[in-house]
């Protein structure tokens, strides 16, 4: 009776097991990665994939499987923003990008099938400077001169950004209106024809990332004035904030990588640990490979990164609001 007992209670431990093992998670049967991870860039190469390729490609050293770059560009990076929204909660899809695809364009385009509520942040990993620049034959020699110049002449500057609703728009605006200045708004279709609009004479001024418009800052031929963010750019430690110019408004850019909403903590814990074990051993040569393009590490955990998108999100939120027709 004690034998038959014992061997009823084996086949029933047993059986327990083998059905916690049935319901668990796929992803949970082994050490996170099994294989590699792909971080979806929503936009064309050359802009976004400049500033996180130096941490992304050392990441894998401490994964011990390899973190690639996946093209997926469009739709102001909604579509590949949507892609990892709608992927896999396991780790394996990341998306890289600031918080324009996953804050901006879901708030200003409702077409748009996805909230930032539908990732769980991982890292803050770089900061791309934002900044008003004009060409160096102008006028204008400081910002002070441009705002005075904007107060006696109403409408009279024009503008150039990336595109209508972006990041470099918004924060004009949002920044025009803390000072009481009216500008007019001239959208392109991207950063590089933002610049060559101005370069070309076309308009007074641009409101641009740092990274299209610093080659032309070195040669001369474009004057910076100001930054958004809130401490000045190393790449540029003359040009001032705006709210060293008295004003209150600061957005600094932040880029980054997000994983689909419901990814478990512990992979998202994973993946941060790589990127900063990265920085802990490469940080010179993440350095240099960011100087290029006027960038800067910003580090940020999961939850400190989640919390800068949620600023973000009510920032952005608000000037979209008063300027929904």
């Amino acid at each position: 009776m004690k034998i038959w007992t014992r061997m009823t209670r084996s086949m029933t431990g047993a059986m327990m097991a083998l059905a916690c093992a049935c319901t668990a998670p796929a992803w949970a049967a082994d050490p996170f990665p099994t294989k590699a991870v792909q971080v979806v860039i929503p936009f064309q190469p050359g802009d976004t994939d400049n500033l996180l390729r130096p941490f992304v490609d050392r990441m894998g050293e401490f994964l011990g499987q390899p973190v690639v770059l996946n093209y997926k560009p469009g739709a102001g990076g909604a579509v590949g923003a949507g892609q990892v929204a709608s992927s896999r909660p396991d780790g394996y899809t990341l998306v890289g990008t600031s918080q324009g695809s996953i804050v901006v364009v879901p708030l200003a385009n409702k077409d748009v099938k996805y909230s930032t509520d539908s990732f769980a942040p991982v890292a803050a990993l770089a900061e791309g400077g934002m900044l008003l620049v004009v060409q160096s034959s102008s006028p204008w020699k400081s910002m002070k001169e441009l705002i005075e110049y904007s107060r006696k002449n109403p409408n009279a500057i024009n503008y150039t950004t990336s595109g209508a609703m972006g990041i470099t728009h918004l924060l004009a605006e949002i920044f025009s209106k803390e000072a009481q200045l009216r500008w007019t708004h001239i959208p392109t279709q991207g950063s590089g024809p933002a610049i060559t609009q101005l370069l070309g004479g076309h308009v007074n001024m641009s409101s641009t990332a740092l990274a299209p418009a610093l080659a032309h800052i070195k040669s001369g031929t474009l004057r910076p004035l100001a930054v958004f963010g809130d401490t000045r750019l190393r790449a540029l430690p003359d040009v001032p904030t705006l709210r060293e110019l008295g004003y209150n408004f600061a957005s600094p850019v932040y880029y980054g990588i997000s994983a689909p909403k419901g990814t478990p903590r512990e992979v998202v814990d994973a993946l941060y640990n790589a990127a900063r074990k990265a920085v802990e051993k490469y940080g010179a040569q993440i350095t240099d490979s960011l100087n290029v393009f006027g960038a800067e590490t910003k580090l940020l955990g999961p939850d400190e990164y989640a919390q800068y998108l949620k600023s973000q999100q009510q920032i952005f939120g608000a000037e979209i609001k008063t300027m929904a027709p």
